[in-house]
């Protein structure tokens, strides 16, 4: 009778990764930001009343706060996408308004 040397070697097992894989989406200014950072760089930047002014949505006109703007927004697909578009409107509104900057050289003397 032949004996086995053991059990067959397992094949290695491929690293696990608490993170899931994300596609690339170049392009896409939402990709990778949190919504807790949506809401923050939001109300930071207009403030609660002005927020509140512009998508009245009683999270952000009662008692506002991030926390209780999450737990909503999370729930409410609609809402979402509404500060999701403020929130790039912002974006293009702030680079509009910085100066734009250019890396010409110096011109020779």
């Amino acid at each position: 009778m032949a004996e086995s040397a053991g059990p067959p070697a397992a094949a290695p097992a491929a690293p696990k990764s608490d993170q899931p894989v994300q596609p690339v989406q170049p392009g896409n200014a939402l990709h990778g930001v949190t919504l807790e950072a949506i809401v923050t760089a939001l109300a930071a930047h207009y403030g609660w009343e002005e927020l509140g002014q512009r998508i009245a949505i009683r999270c952000f006109v009662s008692e506002p706060s991030v926390a209780s703007s999450l737990k909503f927004l999370r729930k409410t697909p609609w809402a979402r996408e509404k500060v999701e578009s403020l929130y790039l409107f912002m974006l293009r509104e702030v680079r509009r308004a910085s100066p734009q900057v250019h890396n010409f050289p110096e011109p020779k003397r």
